[in-house]
């Protein structure tokens, strides 16, 4: 049986990446009681039948704080008996869940008379604290959409085998912000900016022109060995603790040129060794999104 939880803050996502993994044949079930999940998983997962091979569950924080704190043991017996069950925890700030319940007019489902909303988002992280602590995957939806959402998910539970380690290497700009998911970050700001060269500043990292300026400079290759050397050896760390996801961000100042590029190389490097690796460039997706949006 594969076994997936799906967790998180109310508003970050979580119905639509339940949604994707139905449509990726997983049985779903959501809102399931604590108190009851024990029991349920027990008897589903000693079940034949082929209906239950892949289940996801979502997990929110309608529950006692005593029983929500318990979840990380449960999740830990589960996979002493050989269950494979990964933990998926959806975050995003503050300012954007309120915009997104501001647009969509819903009640937070732990508000109550007197209560703030903000105040709500706050008990609400403070009560899946124990859960976010036990996540194996960390998926931030602050600047995500439902689209890009979807295909995180079909790409990284969808396309991963029970015992195979989905990894993604992703750019950002740190003028956007440090991506709250990676697992390790990598600042490649030392490096030669392309942004400095005119007739490469509305390039990316991904033109033969900044590769070109990028691969005449000596410190951007030892860069891109002194990453892949380091994750060489954390890769196989994550697999032999069990860990079956890992996320690592590697920025520049806008996102744009230097470490779109790294992120390339070390995709491509990694590739050949493990099966399941994707990347994705946070800023470039948001500028393409940002153009189909205006035009």
């Amino acid at each position: 049986m594969k076994l997936i939880i799906i967790s998180g803050l109310s508003g970050s996502g979580k119905s639509v990446a339940l949604h994707m993994l139905e449509d990726l044949d997983f049985y779903c079930i959501d809102n399931v009681p604590v108190t009851l999940l024990g029991s349920m998983l027990e008897q589903l997962t000693s079940s034949d039948d082929p209906m239950y091979s892949n289940l996801a569950v979502g997990l929110d924080a309608r529950n006692r704080a005593t029983d929500l704190a318990a979840i990380p043991e449960l999740f830990r017996s589960l996979r002493d008996k050989g269950i494979s069950a990964d933990v998926i925890y959806l975050h995003a700030d503050t300012d954007m869940l309120l915009r997104r319940y501001r647009e969509t007019r819903r009640k937070h489902p732990l508000r109550s008379d007197g209560m703030s909303l903000n105040d709500a988002i706050d008990l609400e992280r403070k009560l899946l604290g124990a859960v976010s602590n036990s996540a194996d995957l960390v998926i931030d939806t602050t600047q995500t959409s439902v689209y890009e959402l979807r295909e995180l998910v079909r790409e990284r539970v969808g396309g991963r085998d029970d015992d195979e380690m989905s990894l993604l290497i992703e750019s950002f700009g740190y003028k956007h912000g440090v991506p709250f998911d990676a697992d390790f970050v990598f600042d490649v700001r030392c490096l030669p900016n392309p942004f400095w060269e005119l007739p490469l500043r509305g390039l990316t990292g991904r033109d033969p022109e900044v590769i070109e300026f990028l691969e005449q400079h000596p410190s951007v290759r030892t860069m891109v060995q002194d990453i892949l050397s380091f994750l060489e050896h954390r890769i196989p760390e994550f697999i032999e603790a069990r860990r079956h996801y890992m996320t690592v961000a590697i920025g520049c100042t806008g996102g744009q040129h230097r470490s779109v590029y790294i992120v390339d190389r070390i995709t491509a490097a990694l590739g050949s060794d493990y099966r399941n690796v994707l990347n994705r460039h946070n800023e470039l997706f948001r500028a393409t999104e940002k153009r189909k949006n205006t035009g």
